[in-house]
């Protein structure tokens, strides 16, 4: 999962990009960078760490000019290196391509064999690269069309934000797994994996990119558009109302934090916890859910567990010893509220389990009588190949337990999971239309090529 943002038409292009990319700091926090064009002349500015970290005043002097793409990483394909940092930037015969990728690509290993064996050289290990690879080889002339060129045969998840030229390209994939919205700020188009980052910049929301469609801007503010062949049905990523978009944000359509709540109320409707004392979220992602528990339930909400907000999502930390290492400095328990206590702890998901059991146990020592365990999404039973880092079923907890067995490894007195069914009823626009794949099994794609990760460097 990765954030992007771009801007074409505005003079302030790359500040107004950096200040998109805090707003989705939370879908990256291993890399960052920005591309600028100036009448013809491009500068990148790329860091591993955080945005509020390695972009100081100084280093954005560098970057400027009407167009800008910008990115936020978190690897899903690819190690965790400065030559995997997006956009992407390469120059060829036409001049330069920028690029910012929002996605997986499940058949990224074999076209890059197929580009290797026709004499590319690739100079990072990410899936993105081989669109790059595949825009410098296409015939056509137009921007929006050498992209859709370059997309045949891709499979996977894309959201893509592309400068090629002048000209700022944005294009999803036919399924339209990952989110991405447009917006006009005065005269200037921006893009953006979130609405709240259009919010941060004052842009107003126009429409989401369809499933399938490319748009592209041009220098003189005109906007082109090709279709290309989109699915039947969408396969819209319904973790991104789950746990990764920002509960302000908008995405699908629909509001996060509503969709939060009303998985929330489904939650408490099926799992219930009478006799609980109150209802608490693990922090950040679960407020809105446990908001909803507690309305429908009764139960008052409490704040049992405080986040160090100056610690990342542990989530998407690139390794186990990173995540271990983010929870024990990432929340402590208020001893005061849980002494004594059966509570009802609401969080988004269970992973691998480790975090999970991490939290109990805090919870725990704090002095808690009983703990009660409901998670607004159902099991996760199997890999994520369009975005999430979950490519080892070994590693996820429900592959290989029951969910009795999941009890007593994190060490809670019930645990209960919203159904498949309750989460798909309880998303804006469902229960049709989404992928829910690690949950149920059933993937919209073949299998990738190479189902592990691509860490080749």
């Amino acid at each position: 999962m990765c954030g992007i943002f771009g801007i074409s038409g505005h003079a302030d292009a790359a500040a107004l990009t950096h200040l998109g990319l805090y707003s989705l700091q939370h879908r990256g926090q291993e890399s960052a960078g920005i591309v600028a064009v100036k009448d013809g002349a491009v500068n990148v500015l790329r860091a591993m760490g955080l945005v509020s970290d390695k972009f100081t005043a100084e280093s954005m002097r560098s970057l400027s000019g009407p167009v800008a793409v910008g990115h936020t990483r978190y690897s899903t394909a690819g190690s965790s290196t400065i030559e995997n940092a997006q956009p992407a930037l390469v120059r060829f015969r036409g001049g330069h391509i920028a690029l910012a990728h929002n996605g997986n690509l499940t058949n990224a290993t074999e076209v890059r064999r197929s580009l290797e064996d026709q004499g590319s050289i690739f100079s990072s290990t990410m899936d993105s690269e081989v669109i790059v690879h595949r825009l410098a080889r296409a015939h056509a002339e137009r921007p929006e069309e050498k992209l859709a060129e370059a997309l045949q045969g891709i499979e996977g998840a894309y959201s893509l934000l592309v400068i090629i030229g002048d000209t700022l390209v944005a294009a999803r994939d036919p399924l339209g797994w990952r989110p991405l919205v447009m917006g006009r700020l005065n005269g200037a188009y921006v893009f953006a994996s979130e609405s709240c980052a259009l919010d941060i910049v004052g842009a107003t929301i126009e429409r989401e990119v369809a499933p399938g469609e490319i748009l592209a801007v041009g220098p003189d503010g005109t906007v082109r558009q090709i279709q290309m062949t989109a699915a039947p049905e969408p396969r819209r990523c319904v973790f991104e109302y789950v746990y990764f978009a920002r509960p302000d944000s908008r995405v699908f359509g629909g509001s996060v934090d509503r969709a939060r709540r009303a998985l929330g109320r489904r939650l408490a409707a099926e799992h219930p916890a009478p006799g609980a004392d109150f209802v608490f979220s693990v922090p950040d992602s679960s407020n809105s859910a446990a908001l909803g528990f507690s309305e429908a339930s009764g139960l008052p909400l409490e704040l049992a567990l405080i986040r160090n907000h100056y610690v990342g999502r542990t989530f998407i930390q690139p390794t186990q010893q990173g995540r271990d290492e983010k929870v024990k400095v990432k929340y402590n328990a208020v001893r005061e509220i849980l002494a004594g206590k059966s509570v009802v702890m609401v969080d988004d998901s269970i992973v691998r389990g480790t975090t999970t059991r991490g939290l109990v146990a805090l919870v725990r020592a704090a002095g808690a009588r009983e703990v009660h365990m409901r998670v607004s999404s159902p099991p996760i039973t199997g890999p994520c190949y369009y975005g999430i880092d979950t490519p080892d079923r070994e590693q996820l907890i429900a592959a290989n337990h029951s969910v009795e067995e999941i009890a007593r490894r994190i060490g809670v007195d019930t645990l209960g999971y919203i159904s498949l069914e309750g989460m798909l009823d309880a998303v804006p626009d469902g229960p049709s239309g989404f992928c829910h794949a690690c949950f149920s099994g059933q993937y919209p794609t073949r299998p990738p090529t190479v189902p592990e990760k691509l860490r080749l460097g």
